[in-house]
Formats: structure tokens, sequence, C-alpha cells
């Protein structure tokens, strides 16, 4: 699912007042990490991730690789903090403006 940049802001305006929710440490992305996750995506929608990597190349790879993994969409990314969205099929919660 590609967004448009409409569906970017909408989701960036209702993320903006959210904390992060996982918290990826030195151990990296572990099966424990992708599972938190997986579940996260699956009941809210829309999360934020904190990456807690000093590297900016490394950083960006592992929210790559979340996005990949998870089938999530990278909504936006401003320092170690990440937002993605995956649509829920099953119960979708957040209504995204046709754009």
């Amino acid at each position: 699912m590609d967004l448009t940049d409409t569906q970017r802001r909408h989701l960036r305006n209702l993320a903006h007042p959210r904390k992060p929710i996982v918290t990826i440490g030195r151990n990296g992305l572990t099966d424990a990490v992708l599972a938190e996750l997986e579940q996260a995506l699956t009941h809210h929608e829309l999360v934020k991730i904190k990456v807690n990597i000093g590297d900016r190349d490394a950083r960006n790879g592992t929210v790559q690789e979340l996005c990949e993994r998870t089938h999530a969409e990278l909504v936006q990314r401003i320092g170690h903090v990440a937002t993605l969205f995956r649509r829920n099929p099953d119960e979708p919660k957040i209504t995204l403006d046709p754009a």
C-alpha cells in the first residue's frame, strides 16, 4: 500500500501526540521486538518506535528492515523515532482520506 502525501500528512497529525511504544536497543532487531511490533501494528495500526542506534546509516537500515519484515509503511522518521502504519484488514481503526 503506497500512501499519498495527503494520507501521510493525516497520519503524521494523528501520530504527533503519541509516544513510542516499541524501543529497539543495543540488541537490535530481535524476534521479541518483531513480535511486539507485529502485535502493536495489528492493534493500533499507527505506532511510533524508538531506535536507539547511534549510527544514522544503521538506524535507517533497521527502520527499513522493520518496514519490510512487518509489511508496514514508513510515515516519517525524525531522529531516533520512526512512525509506521499498517492497515488492519479485519478491523480498520484509522480512516484515510481518499486521495
